[in-house]
Parts: structure tokens; C-alpha cells; sequence
């Protein structure tokens, strides 16, 4: 009986599937609206899915974020515009993709004159953020962006 129970989760979509659920562009502006910080996150697709979570990126020009990583889950970003950097220095164009490891000690940087927009993928229902003092430093401040 117990190995019936096992296959519940797999089992339960195919009988009763979800609805598709869209986070529209407009939803996204709003969570941007009157915040001046540098690097700006927009929760895309967060606590939908046990599995997974999407934000928005946006550095604003000249800016970068503080050495992090993201404790446990693995993270997929791809460059949807402008020019950026990411771990230890990779550089990151518009259609890029990156993928982060766990634990992988990382930086956004933006030192060009324009926005830089990057979709984040990570594995877990809601970001983990993991700000460090330095490049192998200590925790600094956990945060859920």
C-alpha cells in the first residue's frame, strides 16, 4: 500500500491537471513601481510549484549586486537584454544563458549605460538568497528577495 502512496504525486497531475497560471507583464511594472534601488527583482512565478520559481532582474546602469549565492538551488539565468556580468566575470549578452550551481559564489554587475534585464530560473518554490561580506566570506544576511 505503501508504494501506491509513493506514486500519488506523479499520479494526481495526470488525473487532476492544473490550470495554467500567467503572471502578466503589467503585474510585473507594478511590483517595479517606485522603487529606485539598483537592481530591482520581480517575482515572476513565486510559490506556484514545489519545484521551481521565476523572477525578473532589472540592474539599472553602473550598478552591481553584493557576492551571494543561492544555498541549495540551482539557478538558470538567461539574458533577455542588455549587457551584463555574471560569476566571477562572465559576460552575459541578450539570448545568453548561465546556469549557477549551488552554493556557487556569484555577482551581478552592469556597467554599461543601459538596463540589464535577466530571467532567473531556480529550483525550489521561492528564491534563496545567501548575501556573503566577500568572495568566501561569511554570511552577511539571508534574504528572500
Amino acid at each position: 500500500m505503501s508504494g501506491f502512496f509513493s506514486l500519488l504525486p506523479d499520479l494526481l497531475p495526470m488525473i487532476m491537471p492544473s490550470e495554467v497560471q500567467i503572471t502578466k507583464a503589467s503585474d510585473l511594472e507594478a511590483q517595479r513601481d517606485g522603487k529606485d534601488a539598483a537592481m530591482i527583482r520581480q517575482g515572476a512565478v513565486i510559490g506556484k510549484s514545489d519545484r521551481m520559481c521565476a523572477t525578473v532582474l532589472v540592474a539599472k546602469p553602473h550598478c552591481s549586486s553584493a557576492v551571494h549565492h543561492h544555498g541549495e538551488q540551482e539557478t538558470i539565468i538567461y539574458a533577455a537584454s542588455g549587457k551584463g556580468m555574471e560569476p566571477k566575470r562572465h559576460e552575459l549578452s541578450a539570448g545568453d544563458f548561465a546556469f549557477i550551481p549551488p552554493w556557487t559564489e556569484h555577482q551581478e554587475i552592469n556597467q554599461t549605460d543601459e538596463n540589464v534585464v535577466w530571467i532567473l530560473i531556480r529550483s525550489g518554490p521561492e528564491p534563496v538568497v545567501v548575501y556573503l561580506t566577500g568572495w568566501g566570506g561569511d554570511t552577511a544576511k539571508a534574504d528572500k528577495p
